[in-house]
């Protein structure tokens, strides 16, 4: 200890107190505890440095570090024991021998016959592979008809879509009337409306708005107007239909009259 207090008291007033780097791979050194111990008047001064320089040539410059565990390297193949207590379960399995049978392979021991299924577990596993996974006829069925599905889809598009490019210039042609016929309707309703609006304009003396009051009122009395002028229109152009029909249907009925007088005379001449 009287050589561990030297050597602080040399290296304390030359060397500044600083900070110990720490060790490396994250683990803390045993060092500062044994200079803890064997210099407790250097922690006291607070040179750590030279505490831990006094513990190194206390110790004859031994390194405190932790030294890796050695591989275990076992010769052969590994076999579970079966009367050992402390074997675990899964490795005295079939499938386990089958697996250190694929690894190692006649080396391991193990006899291959004695991997193959029973009889019973055989066909347990046919059954089981017949309801849940389908024979390469079915799965070759089954990629044919996807294929004729999808054929008789594309050759159904197809036919689709050349019967409608057929049928192109007519639609382009119903379009385009079309969308004359709605010009003409537009052109048709703003002249309506313009004609409205002289009349409202001529009626009151001034200018209406087609969306106030007054002017839908008027409307509305133009409409009921014209309903009923359209009504006796109807009415009329029926009673002179009627008066046609009555004056076509008046010599067809005097036709028999003539006719019988004609037979009457007759009828005398001969009786005379």
């Amino acid at each position: 200890m009287g050589a561990a207090a030297a050597a602080c008291k040399m290296a304390a007033p030359t060397r500044p107190r600083s900070k110990m780097a720490p060790p490396t791979g994250g683990r803390r050194s045993p060092v500062p505890k044994m200079a803890a111990l064997l210099a407790p008047s250097c922690w006291r001064a607070g040179s750590k440095m030279a505490a831990l320089r006094s513990v190194r040539l206390a110790l004859g410059g031994v390194r405190f570090y932790n030294a890796r565990p050695l591989r275990r390297r076992l010769g052969g193949v590994y076999r579970p024991d079966p009367e050992n207590p402390r074997t675990p379960p899964w490795q005295l399995t079939a499938a386990y021998e089958a697996k250190v049978y694929g690894r190692h392979g006649s080396a391991s021991g193990v006899d291959p016959a004695g991997l193959w299924p029973s009889p019973e577990k055989l066909r347990e596993m046919e059954a089981e592979e017949k309801a849940w996974y389908p024979s390469l006829r079915e799965m070759q069925e089954r990629l044919d008809a996807k294929e004729q599905r999808a054929e008789a889809k594309r050759r159904a598009r197809e036919e689709h879509i050349a019967s409608q490019m057929a049928k192109m210039p007519e639609m382009i042609a119903n379009w385009l009337r079309e969308k004359e016929e709605r010009k003409s309707k537009e052109r048709e309703e703003k002249e309506r409306r313009q004609m409205l609006l002289a009349e409202a304009r001529e009626r009151f003396g001034y200018n209406l708005d087609h969306r106030s009051a007054q002017f839908q009122e008027m409307v509305q009395e133009m409409e009921k107007a014209r309903k009923k002028e359209a009504k006796l229109q109807k009415k009329q152009r029926r009673e002179e239909a009627l008066a046609k029909k009555a004056m076509q249907s008046a010599p067809v009925a005097s036709l028999p009259d003539k006719e019988g007088e004609v037979v009457a005379t007759e009828a005398s001449h001969q009786v005379t």
